[in-house]
């Protein structure tokens, strides 16, 4: 999150390399700056079935021979490429997003492996019609070539799947070369040689959600599609202060738990990190602390004493964790159990920066919800992006929990301009930003109990949209009582909102606890 990816976890320091380094430094921001804007690189599976490549024309050596791009957006180039002599560049434009497919032939009950090397920004690769969870993964730019990865697995009756890839609306131009599908290849079918037409809607979005639709989206709808439920509030105040402790050193102020400022009510150690067993996570404290264990957990204790609660993070822009499959969203369960018992973690939160599935991960957070009881503290930290509509996995899988999930925090930075719940475009950096987003959520299911605003501690805690602790309490002044308001007003208000969140009490320490001093104390005196 930096809470500037959850503050581009720096992790140079540590006596040992870890694979889930959570470093959120990107080319020159702070670590903690790049929550909102962490590379999407996301794990890749092994794929069971044969290597052979089941893609046609994979490096657009022949031209766009296989390929069905929309709205001739798309075309064959010299440069730049990955390998080869050609490569895939996509135009995207305010009504289309240059997506580019392919129908490929498949077995049923089968594993496969969508691979490509793109460039540029907002770039996705995905499939479609595969009987399953249709996987999807994207980054949001680089300056080279990087490689993306996802794997699925086919129903029963499927016997084709279309491979895409695709920018965004509005977005710069990207490049995709080298696709690879790898699995059992199925009866061969004719690839389609003419481009869907799609009509483009009023409003476009600007920036991309987790899940990409074919078309842009419209606008919400105005009343939730859910049936509203009563969120557990876990033992806590009616409206609570989150804040992340640094479990690394990047230059913020080195705290134990004991000097985390009193104001915030949820303290989220980040992060766990991911082992080699598929979707058990593990903690180490790092040795540049020099930070016992024993120490450690009274501190832990201490807080806990004092009405508060602290829980242990998953994930981190850098998080490799995977839950795809009930195998690792069992494993997931019982090693975050395992943790809690191990150093009295009140529960967890979950800040997968690299894509979660709607479909394991609510299976995951039950099974722990089973095992720890009502008292489980469940937070989530989704960027801006995972939370544009009930669509969006992020989004989903917190609607899929409401019944058990605390609150989310989203990381209202480091993300550009996003559409509002109203179907504006608003820019980061501003009370309607949050205002509008924030909506969105609750329009889409959430109870605004379970809605709280995330912001960077201090610009150096976040790449971009740092906002003062004026505009936070504004924002929830708009939303609890249509007070503070920018030019977006909310039709309704929401007396019950949360509270905010910050990445993170290292970074507000060093601003001198700037941030809990102003958002804590207002926090904590709304009715």
């Amino acid at each position: 999150m930096e809470r500037a990816s959850h503050a581009a976890r720096n992790r140079a320091s540590r006596a040992k390399p870890r694979s889930t380094v959570l470093q959120r430094t990107i080319a020159g921001l702070s670590a903690a700056a790049v929550i909102g804007t962490g590379a999407a690189l996301v794990d890749m599976g092994s794929a069971s079935a044969a290597a052979t490549n089941l893609i046609a024309n994979p490096g657009f050596e022949s031209g766009l021979s296989n390929w069905s791009c929309t709205a001739g957006s798309g075309s064959a180039v010299g440069s730049p490429v990955h390998a080869g002599s050609a490569a895939l560049k996509g135009v995207p434009s305010n009504s289309d997003n240059a997506q580019c497919t392919q129908t490929v032939s498949v077995q049923p009950n089968s594993q496969y492996t969508l691979s490509a090397w793109v460039q540029g920004s907002y770039v996705y690769i995905g499939a479609t019609g595969t009987g399953g969870t249709d996987p999807s993964t994207w980054t949001p730019g680089t300056s080279g070539y990087q490689q993306l990865s996802v794997n699925f697995t086919t129903g029963a009756n499927t016997s084709s799947v279309t491979v895409y890839t695709h920018g965004w609306y509005g977005q710069p131009t990207y490049y995709a070369d080298d696709i690879s599908l790898t699995g059992p290849g199925g009866t061969a079918t004719t690839p389609p040689t003419t481009s869907p037409t799609t009509t483009p809607p009023t409003t476009q979005p600007t920036t991309p959600p987790t899940t990409p639709p074919t078309t842009p989206p419209t606008t919400p709808p105005t009343t939730p599609p859910t049936t509203p439920v009563t969120p557990p509030t876990g033992d806590l105040p009616k409206h609570v202060v989150t804040g992340y402790w640094q479990n690394f050193n990047n230059g913020a102020t080195v705290q134990t738990i004991a000097q985390v400022q009193s104001q915030y009510d949820i303290i989220a150690v980040a992060f766990a990190d991911a082992t080699t067993t598929p979707g058990a996570v593990s903690f180490t404290l790092d040795p540049s602390l020099n930070y016992s264990v024993a120490q450690f957990k009274a501190d832990i204790a201490a807080k806990q004493a004092a009405g508060k609660k602290v829980i242990v993070s998953v994930g981190g822009q850098n998080g490799t964790i995977s839950i795809r499959d009930s195998a690792s969203a069992t494993n997931f369960a019982n090693s975050v159990y395992s943790l809690m018992q191990t150093y009295g973690f009140n529960g967890v939160d979950i800040d997968l920066e690299n894509g979660i599935d709607s479909t394991y991960m609510p299976q995951a957070l039950r099974a722990l919800s089973a095992k720890a009881g009502s008292s489980l503290i469940i937070t989530m930290a989704p960027q801006t992006i995972d939370m544009l509509s009930a669509g969006s996995d992020y989004l989903a899988t917190a609607l899929k929990v409401k019944d058990i999930l605390t609150i989310v925090n989203t990381q209202y930075y480091n993300s550009g301009s996003m559409n509002g719940c109203d179907g504006g475009v608003y820019s980061q950096g501003t009370v309607d930003f949050i205002t509008t987003l924030a909506c969105t959520a609750i329009q889409a299911g959430l109870s605004p109990a379970q809605i709280g605003i995330g912001t960077p501690a201090s610009t150096s805690a976040a790449g971009s949209g740092y906002v003062s602790p004026t505009v936070v309490n504004n924002a929830l002044d708009c939303l609890a009582k249509g007070t503070g308001c920018g030019t977006f007003k909310p039709s309704t208000t929401w007396p019950t909102i949360r509270g905010a969140m910050t990445w993170s009490t290292n970074w507000d320490a060093s601003a001198g606890n700037a941030w809990s001093n102003g958002v804590g104390a207002h926090v904590h005196a709304m009715p």
